[in-house]
Formats: structure tokens, sequence, C-alpha cells
């Protein structure tokens, strides 16, 4: 067994010239040993463990750096690796470089048990070094010098001299230190430096700042958009102990349901008595107050008239609702109002329009039995001369005009909602879909409805060529037939 002292947990330059000199010696990865000086795996050798000097070129033998070259992706991806805190990550990266002398493309080989098992590996370091810049919380101390501030932090894997000059750039202007177990970082105000490993004792508990960041966090805390499950997912309880704000959380959670009764039960203000029984909520309120659920077509159009939750109707003419029978076996929703939908009040009457009326009409649709509407209410533009040119609606104002359009889709029960494009699919799915992938397929819905996806009729009218556009057109057609085929 060829083994190599490492002068640390992290010292990759260390193991990157005992790796080549096992490599060019010819050491098998089952023969080779890589071991911390001091560390665990160096309490007790094995019996035929041989130091690497004297089974292999030593550190210092420039040739290795001439004989065997690794791509950079690989390198890279080894800086990752070496800040794992699995006990193997040094063999694992051994046995990579082992085989990419014989195969130079090893890590584009994402399918590659050892490529995939690396890749997972960088994933976590580097999603622990994310977690480290959200969740690290610095204390007020003072010293000979004035202020200072000072964090303990224990991050999942060795990931402080990674993410440390984050902080350098964020808080240039304070003196901190972030303590873990791992090891330091000091910055000065001038130099970042780092020491030993550090224990909890040696930050402060709490600090007079403390009790305003938990009103903060106390005071925007929204019971109404609570997912303990999804919260978790992305501030694992691991981290809670350190976090000031997370003593407050079990008691929030369970005062939840209580506050949300509560914000439901409060009267929605209307911007006018006209419309006070069909103006949608506050976008904090939890659901719609039931007053102010519109009971007809009608009133979702004089709501959307008096609609402020976005600020796009300051632009706009007029609110566009949509347009067909009560009751439809199909809803087709777009993007939003186009230039000439804006003027007259009408939605799918311009080019785009006219577009989807001859492709309905090929797929044996009458555009009569559709309910056609758009995700968006109000032409969102931008002025360019005397034209106004489309500018697509931004995700908050899709979801603020989401109320009226779950409104619409409650009173015209359809069976099937024809998305197009991706602020379409975004409006219904609650998610930004891969139209070109997910087309065409029946994606079911909480309501029982059926979705489903093809590209918006302007799609077409923006390509160049002509048989790309005929293509293009054969399969929107195909999409139309999808849903048609759906309606029963």
């Amino acid at each position: 067994m060829a083994v190599a002292m490492l002068d640390g947990e992290t010292d990759f330059d260390g193991w990157r010239k005992a790796a080549r000199a096992f490599r060019l010696a010819g050491v098998e990865p089952a023969a080779a040993r890589f071991v911390v000086t001091g560390g665990a795996s160096a309490v007790q050798g094995g019996l035929f463990d041989v130091p690497h000097s004297a089974h292999c070129p030593g550190r210092g033998d420039e040739r290795i750096e001439k004989e065997f070259n690794v791509p950079a992706a690989f390198v890279d991806l080894a800086h990752e690796l070496i800040l794992h805190r699995s006990a193997d990550r040094f063999d694992l990266m051994y046995r990579l470089l082992w085989r990419l002398r014989d195969e130079p493309d090893l890590i584009r080989v994402i399918s590659d048990r050892d490529v995939a098992d690396a890749l997972e590996r960088a994933k976590n370091v580097s999603r622990a070094s994310h977690k480290m810049k959200a969740f690290v919380r610095f204390r007020q101390v003072h010293d000979d010098r004035g202020e200072a501030w000072v964090a303990w932090f224990e991050p999942p894997h060795r990931v402080l001299e990674k993410t440390a000059p984050f902080f350098q750039r964020r808080f240039t202007t304070m003196r901190w230190s972030i303590l873990t177990p791992d090891g330091s970082a000091f910055w000065d105000g001038e130099r970042l430096r780092f020491g030993p490993p550090a224990t909890r004792d040696m930050a402060p508990d709490e600090d007079e700042i403390e009790d305003f960041w938990k009103t903060y966090y106390a005071s925007t805390f929204n019971p109404a958009r609570l997912k303990v499950k999804t919260m978790q997912g992305e501030m694992a309880k691991s981290y809670w102990k350190n976090l000031p704000e997370a003593a407050l959380i079990p008691e929030l959670v369970a005062a939840s349901s209580v506050r949300t009764e509560a914000m439901v039960a409060t009267p929605a203000p209307s911007p006018n008595a006209r419309f006070a029984r069909v103006v949608a909520p506050d976008l904090h309120a939890a659901r719609p107050n039931a007053q102010a659920v519109p009971d007809s077509l009608a009133e979702v159009s004089d709501g959307v008239q008096a609609c402020r939750r976005c600020p796009l109707y300051r632009d706009a003419t007029q609110g566009v609702c949509g347009e067909g029978p009560k009751v439809a076996r199909l809803m087709i929703v777009g993007e939003q109002p186009g230039d000439q939908e804006d003027l007259a009040g009408r939605a799918f009457i311009g080019p785009a329009g006219q577009v989807l009326d001859a492709a309905l009409a090929e797929a044996g649709i009458d555009r009569a039995d559709v309910y056609v509407t758009n995700a968006v209410k109000h032409f969102k533009h931008e002025p360019r001369g005397k034209r106004r040119l489309h500018k697509s609606p931004s995700v908050g104002e899709v979801q603020a005009c989401r109320w009226w359009l779950d409104a619409e889709r409650r009173l015209i029960k359809p069976r099937v909602v024809l998305t197009l494009g991706t602020t379409a699919g975004l409006a219904v799915l609650g998610r930004k879909p891969a139209v070109m992938q997910e087309r065409g397929a029946p994606i079911d819905l909480e309501d029982g409805a059926t979705a489903v996806l093809t590209i918006h009729p302007s799609y077409l009218l923006r390509l160049p060529d002509a048989a790309a556009k005929a293509e293009a057109r054969r399969l929107f057609v195909h999409d139309l037939k999808a849903a048609r085929d759906r309606m029963g």
C-alpha cells in the first residue's frame, strides 16, 4: 500500500502532487492511500503501508507536470470534491485521475458511476457554500479597536475558505470573524486571514441587535404562505440552533392557522363602491374574501377594470377579459392583450388572433364554442416612436392577475385548458413550463380539467423561413387537435 501524507483535510496541492506521482508510478487506486497528518486516518497505519516517496517520484519532481495533463474540468471538480466531508473523497478523486489518462473525456460522461458520484458531491459542496452565505449570523462585540462582529457556523462541508471571500466583499467596512469547527476566517478591513478550528463557546451568545432582528423576522412572517416542508427543505433544522430567529419558528408555525383565519376574515378594501363586490383582495391575503368572489363573467369584467393589483393598469387603455360561451368545454389562455386588443377591449382580434382562428378552423374547432382569454388582462408595452411594442409580463404580474384567470375558470368550468406560450402555462400550471418539450401532452389540473400546452400563434408570425413556418403551423394545428380530442 502506497501512502501519501497530506497537510490538512483540504490540502489540494499536496493531494495533486502525490496523486500525479502515484499515477506515473502505476499505483492502482486500490493500492493508494491518502492520510491527513494528525487526522483520524493517521492514528494507525496499515501493515504493508509504504510512504509514497519510497514507491514513486517525490512531490518536487517537475517531470510530473510535463508528463501527465488533465482536463481543466477535472481540476475544477477536484477543487470542489476535496471540500466534501466524506472520508473516501481522496480515493474517488484518485480513481478519476487514474482513469483520465486512458479516458480523457471521462468527465463529460455524466452517466458514469464515478463521475455521477463526484458531480453529486460537488453539488452538495456548492449547496453548503450557498447555505453559509444565507445563514451566517454575526453578533456584535467590542475590543480595544472598537466594534467587531463574530459569527459561529457549522457547515456540512469544509467550505469556509471557499465562501469567506463573499463576506469580505459583502462586509468590506466591518471587522468580522467567522468561527467554524474546521477553521476560522478573519477580516480586519484590509486582509483576509484564516486560522485554526474554533468551538461554539468562543462566539458570543447574543447581542442587543438580536431583538430587533427577531422583531423584523416575526413581522415579515406570512402564515398564509407557510409551507413547513418547503421551509425545512431550504433551511434544514441542523441550521436552526445557530439562527437567532429560529427560536421563533415553532411558535409562529403553531399560530399560523389562527392568523390565516383572521386574515381571511378581514374584508378586502375596494377602490370604489361600484366594484366593492368584485375587486380582488390584496396579494398578501391567503385567499379572496368570500364576499369579493365574482359570480358572473360580467362581474369579472367590471372587477378587472377597477383592478390595481399591479401597475400595468396605468399605461393600458383598458382591461381585457375573455369572451365566449358562459360554459365551454375548451378554454384557450394566451399571454396578454396586444395593441389592437387593448384599444378594442376584445381578446385575440389582432394578427395573432387571425392565425389562431385559421388554425382552429383547420383543427375542426369552432371558435364560437371556445372561451378565449389571457393570463394578464392589461397590455404591457413600451413606447417606440408612435408604436407600442409588446413587453412580456413579469412573474409577479402573472401571479397578480392569476386571481382573475382562476375566477374565469371557475365560472366557465372547461374540460380542457389550452395554454399558448410560456406565460400562459405559468399562469395555469403555477410553474414555468418547457413548452417545446411538454406541448400536446395532457396535464391533469387540480380542478379536474386537463391542460394542453402549445406555442403562442405570434411565434408563427415571427418565423422568416417559409418551410419552418409551415412545419411550425402543422405542429400547432396538431396540438389544437390534441386539445379537441380531450374535450369529450
